[in-house]
């Protein structure tokens, strides 16, 4: 590498004759202030050589003002130029910081994988399954040592159940008030007719509600009046959620009562509107947010953390059968400690509905990875557990 200096009466003169000759690749070293212009010394990867600008110097002048003449136009060159030269500088920090962060980066995850080899096999695995970064550091550093990989693997599986949380079969075993919540899509009315099918051939028609609360849709009140006459029971339709408390008291005697709402984006105002109305309904209201598997896990975190604000008991599962990977999700599932109550994976009413189990659905996760072949190379790994926060940022 070679060092040129440029001299000129003026820094935009300067930096014009280094973008003409260097290009973007020229880095700039320093620069300072002459009693007749400015120097700027960059790094350039050829022999280097100086270049002085022609100066063109101020017609002489007498007297004071003169003098003041020139100052000013100093002073006005050096503060058009500052911002240029700053962010020029700047732009070159932050290449610099790139470059050293990535190189620690890659330092920081080959000692870990040469002191910690078992660790940083299951790390990819469960990287490969699709579990977020924190959730798959966690399980790694719990592991004993001593272990072969196989056992490390069962022990990983084991405490990913652990740490998800399941409701059983509460719903059709003692009934409540449910309200469905989620975004539009998720498959709220289908799960619906499915819990209200399955309690229908357990317990019979008598003491269940069904209730429409979804104005929006079209044809969503007609779609709930029709699986009411399938099954025989009473259906309700509300207009507003402030007719709701109205309704639940008339419906009070019923055992189980589903509520289908409106689907409401996580970014929609809305959707935390309908939450305290939800709320406001009745003491004994459960709300159950339900989760498309096939959405992406940005969308789940949005959805959780703009409904967990109307604080959900639970969450149904939908779509299982859609989805290529399910590792995002249950991560968002087990940041948000939500407990998952069914599980649905097609849309055979009541078949394809099962009550949600911790270790099977982290089964599910690793045999929806095998059969896409998911894969995580070594850069992703390394950005991901080297431990350098604004690796590649």
């Amino acid at each position: 590498m070679k060092i040129k200096k440029y001299v000129s009466s003026d820094m935009r003169q300067a930096l014009r004759a280094i973008r003409e000759e260097q290009g973007p690749d020229a880095v700039i070293l320093s620069n300072r202030t002459l009693p007749d212009g400015v120097e700027i010394t960059v790094a350039i990867d050829y022999e280097a050589e100086d270049w002085v600008a022609p100066v063109e110097r101020p017609a002489k002048r007498d007297g004071v003002q003169g003098f003041r003449d020139l100052l000013a136009q100093r002073e006005s060159a050096s503060s058009a130029t500052a911002p240029v030269v700053d962010a020029a500088v700047n732009a070159e920090l932050r290449t610099l910081r790139r470059m050293l962060e990535t190189q620690l980066a890659a330092l920081a995850w080959n000692d870990l994988t040469r002191r910690s080899p078992l660790a940083t096999e299951l790390l990819r695995e469960l990287t490969e399954i699709g579990f977020a970064r924190d959730v798959a550091a966690r399980v790694a550093d719990a592991l004993p040592g001593g272990i072969d990989f196989m056992s490390a693997r069962r022990l990983a599986i084991a405490r990913l159940a652990d740490e998800l949380t399941t409701t059983g079969d509460r719903w059709l075993d003692f009934g409540g008030i449910v309200a469905f919540v989620g975004p539009t899509g998720a498959g709220k009315s289908t799960a619906i007719a499915k819990v209200a099918a399955r309690w229908v051939m357990r317990h019979g028609s008598k003491d269940l509600a069904l209730i429409g609360a979804d104005s929006v849709r079209v044809g969503a009140t007609d779609e709930m009046g029709h699986l009411g006459r399938l099954l025989g029971v009473a259906t309700y339709t509300v207009d507003h959620l402030d007719e709701l408390p109205t309704l639940l008291q008339r419906v009070s005697r019923q055992r189980l009562v589903l509520i289908d709402t409106v689907g409401l984006s996580a970014r929609d105002a809305r959707a935390v509107e309908a939450l305290k109305a939800l709320r406001a309904a009745s003491p004994q209201l459960e709300i159950a947010i339900t989760l498309a598997a096939s959405m992406q896990t940005g969308v789940v975190e949005e959805s959780l953390a703009r409904y967990g604000d109307g604080g959900p008991s639970s969450c149904v599962v939908t779509k299982l059968d859609e989805c290529a990977s399910l590792g995002g999700l249950l991560s968002a599932v087990i940041r948000a400690r939500l407990p998952v109550s069914y599980i649905s994976e097609g849309q055979r009413i009541p078949d394809d509905l099962r009550v949600a189990r911790a270790l099977d659905l982290v089964s599910t996760s690793v045999l929806l990875a095998e059969k896409h072949g998911a894969a995580a190379d070594d850069d992703m790994l390394t950005r991901r557990f080297s431990g350098v926060i604004h690796a590649q940022a």
